[in-house]
């Protein structure tokens, strides 16, 4: 799944495609918040680990687990 991360003060967006799902992310994301050191843990279809200060987090935009065809073909 596709996760657009704004990050405070940061100008562009953290972009990484996790194997977590929305619920998932979620609530580890709630969790962390109320914490005074807590951090925002997300493991990429690589298994690479990014780690964001959860309470510099501005946004997340949760994508969808379905990835759109590529190429061309005719749909029955």
């Amino acid at each position: 799944m596709e996760i657009k991360i704004g990050v405070g003060d940061i100008a562009h967006e953290v972009v990484i495609d996790a194997t977590e799902t929305a619920e998932s992310v979620i609530k580890s994301y709630q969790g962390e918040l109320g914490k005074d050191h807590g951090l925002l843990r997300l493991t990429d279809t690589k298994g690479r680990l990014l780690v964001i200060p959860a309470a510099r987090i501005a946004y997340l935009d949760l994508g969808t687990t379905e990835h759109r065809p590529v190429g061309f073909g005719a749909l029955d």
